[in-house]
């Protein structure tokens, strides 16, 4: 080979290095957002799960938590890379657990059906649903574990047993402290804890993790005493010293108490995964945007830093909540748990955050919003000022019985609106969520309809989602949203392997030349 050939080839190959090196960090980039969301779908209207599906990958958001095992938000997944966790809901865990056929019928409808060529990259799934809460009252006890044995030995009949793993998200009252609640004292609560042992060995003889769900907020919400900075990562003022260890914030402090509780139980390595952990932005006091913005941009950074905890240093991995704002959920738990989502009901982003932490060499990463929301008309229901208004408070009552008015509750964005803007608010939720149909923006003559944006200061007022039955079929394409670009970059990635391999021969000779 002449020197001008060997120099071409020189060149050639350290421009396919540097596209492997640049695809490489495009991998590193497009997999640094390594925290999954929870995709709950409690929702009057919820979003088309298409566009959900198009605003996950938008994202780079490779890991979903589903709640149930709903087919149609399953398939929606298909020929993504987006890693899925089903889940059996707390309702079905006595069938799962007295007939292991009922396990392997639920895992073929549910698992084995959609995994597979262009299918759903399920890779894990969740048995119940923070069945040990104190309020179950000892429901499931008796009936989560065997459930759990049964649906992974279904998995291992499926042939999954390597790729698919079960396991029960609980909440963090399995977990119990005697005063002054530091992590070391931490163990498994009384009433359970022979059964979270067997629970942790079963999960350790199939490799799966411990998952766990923390809530700082609700330290505020449960304890009027409880230091606001230490719900945050900025609560060195109330930091708890432990031993050798200090804690700065509440979930460092949860999260080694599990550690604790598993190790002396003789799991001192087993995985945890966080299940749910998030701040709402509305409802009651202290659910504000600025605190979720707080709280959420310091708890990714934490757990992407590599610093970890006290007792677990190094990244943490779990399931940030959650990923949409579901108006029809209950609030026994509060107002507050319609508001969770880091994006509202209709994908549009609430704050900004970077799902990478600071991680991504320092280039900011903010979250996009969805595209091609199905709004109905830009329409909103509002009380009518010229009409009698005695009948005012009786109607809104309804209107809140019927829709979502938790906005309105003491410390919530709307709390502090006039008798007659409250009143407004009220009717035009209502009116959204029964799709603006004729006849529903009357209240006994009471309101009208307007297209003159009735928001007042913080108090949004919204505009309904189309209900998913009427949506065109365009809306469901379940496509990755950037295949072109993918399948272009594999092709060059393709052939510059090739060239590298056969070149690195041909100036590796060249080099031992010299």
């Amino acid at each position: 080979m002449n020197k001008i050939s060997r120099l071409v080839v020189l060149m050639l190959l350290l421009v396919c290095l540097g596209v492997l090196q640049q695809e490489e960090e495009n991998v590193g980039r497009a997999g640094a957002t390594i925290l999954g969301v929870n995709w709950g779908t409690v929702a009057f209207n919820p979003l088309p799960n298409s566009i959900v599906v198009k605003m996950l990958q938008a994202n780079n958001i490779t890991k979903v938590k589903l709640f149930d095992a709903n087919p149609q938000v399953i398939k929606s997944m298909a020929g993504t890379n987006i890693e899925v966790m089903v889940a059996a809901t707390n309702d079905e865990l006595a069938s799962l657990a007295s007939s292991p056929a009922a396990a392997a019928a639920w895992v073929q409808e549910n698992v084995t059906q959609y995994i597979g060529g262009n299918g759903v990259n399920i890779k894990w799934v969740a048995v119940g649903n923070e069945p040990f809460l104190n309020g179950y009252n000892g429901m499931f006890q008796n009936v989560a574990l065997p459930a759990l044995q049964n649906v992974q030995k279904a998995l291992a009949q499926a042939g999954h047993a390597s790729d698919i793993k079960a396991t029960i998200p609980c909440n963090a009252d399995v977990l119990s402290s005697p005063p002054p609640y530091l992590p070391s004292q931490t163990t498994f609560r009384p009433d359970i804890s022979s059964l979270m042992i067997q629970i942790s060995q079963f999960l350790a003889s199939t490799g799966a993790p411990f998952m766990v769900n923390f809530y700082p907020f609700l330290s505020l919400v449960l304890s009027t005493n409880f230091p606001l900075a230490f719900a945050f990562f900025n609560g060195s003022a109330n930091s708890i010293t432990d031993g050798p260890h200090v804690y700065t914030n509440v979930f460092d402090a949860s999260y080694d108490g599990l550690v604790t509780a598993l190790t002396n139980s003789g799991f001192p390595t087993m995985p945890i995964i966080v299940g749910e952990i998030g701040w709402p932005t509305d409802g009651v006091a202290n659910a504000n945007l600025q605190f979720a913005q707080s709280f959420m941009s310091e708890l990714v950074k934490h757990m992407l830093s590599g610093t970890g905890t006290p007792l677990r240093p190094g990244v943490l991995d779990g399931y940030l909540f959650s990923l949409l704002d579901e108006d029809a959920k209950s609030i026994l738990p509060g107002p507050f748990e319609r508001h969770w989502g880091i994006f509202n009901y209709d994908g549009s982003l609430k704050y900004t955050l970077d799902l990478t932490g600071g991680t991504n060499g320092g280039t900011s990463t903010n979250l996009i919003s969805a595209t091609n929301v199905p709004y109905l008309p830009t329409q909103w229901c509002v009380v009518n000022q010229n009409a009698d208004l005695t009948q005012l408070q009786a109607n809104v009552d309804y209107a809140c019985n019927h829709g979502d008015c938790t906005a309105s509750f003491p410390g919530g964005s709307c709390s502090t609106l006039t008798v007659q803007a409250n009143a407004s608010y009220a009717f035009n939720n209502y009116y959204q969520f029964t799709d603006q149909a004729s006849g529903t923006c009357n209240f006994q003559g009471l309101a009208k309809v307007t297209t003159t944006n009735p928001t007042t200061g913080t108090c949004q007022f919204l505009i309904g989602l189309q209900p998913t039955a009427v949506l065109s079929s365009s809306t469901s394409d379940p496509k990755p949203h950037h295949a072109s670009t993918a399948v272009a970059s594999r092709s060059a990635t393709s052939v510059c392997i090739l060239f590298v391999s056969s070149a690195a021969i041909v100036v590796g000779s060249w080099i031992l030349q010299f």
